[in-house]
C-alpha cells in the first residue's frame, strides 16, 4: 500500500495546549487519526511524524523522496510550524528531492504576525493551504493525492 507522509515541525506537539484560541484545542494525536482515516479512505496508509529538529525534518523529506522515485509513496503533507518562515534548509531538501509536497498551517498564517507571511516551503510546495484548523488535515492528504497524480500524469518531477 503506498503511503503519504505527515510532517509536523518544531512545537506541534504542543496542539491542544499551546494557544487553543489559535490552534484549537485537538491534539497531534488527533491530528494523526485525521490524517489515518483521510489517507485510508483513499487506499492510502498515513505515516505520521513530528520533531523539534530541523535536520529530522530534513533527513525525512530525503525519505520521502527516495520512497516516492520508487514508487512506495506519494509525498509529504508538511506543516513545518516556524521553520517555514527562517528554512531555507527545508526549501533546498524538498526541490533537492523532488518530492511533492502540500505545506499545511493550521492558523491562518497571512491574517496574524507579519513574519509569518514569508514561506521558504511555498515555493517549493505543489499546494499551499492554511487557516482549516486540524481538520484541514484531511483536505491537505486529499490535495497531495491530487497534485501528485497530476504531476505523474504529466511526467514531471
Amino acid at each position: 500500500m503506498k503511503t503519504v507522509l505527515v510532517l509536523n515541525g518544531p512545537n506541534l506537539n504542543l496542539l491542544g495546549t499551546r494557544e487553543p484560541a489559535v490552534y484549537g484545542s485537538e491534539t497531534l494525536a488527533d491530528v494523526e487519526r485525521i490524517c489515518q482515516q483521510a489517507a485510508l479512505r483513499l487506499g492510502l496508509e498515513a505515516q505520521c511524524r513530528q520533531t523539534n529538529h530541523e535536520g529530522q525534518l530534513i533527513d525525512w523529506i530525503h525519505e520521502a523522496g527516495r520512497l516516492c522515485a520508487q514508487g512506495e509513496m506519494v509525498g509529504v503533507v508538511l506543516n513545518a510550524g516556524a521553520l517555514t518562515h527562517t528554512s531555507i534548509a527545508l526549501h533546498d531538501a524538498i526541490k533537492g528531492a523532488a518530492v511533492p509536497v502540500v505545506e499545511y498551517h493550521i492558523s491562518n498564517v497571512h491574517a496574524r504576525e507579519s513574519f509569518r507571511h514569508q514561506s521558504w516551503i511555498s515555493p517549493v510546495a505543489r499546494a499551499v493551504m492554511a487557516g482549516l484548523g486540524v481538520k484541514g488535515y484531511a483536505l491537505a492528504v486529499e490535495a497531495l493525492v491530487q497534485v501528485a497524480s497530476a504531476q505523474a500524469q504529466s511526467g514531471k518531477a
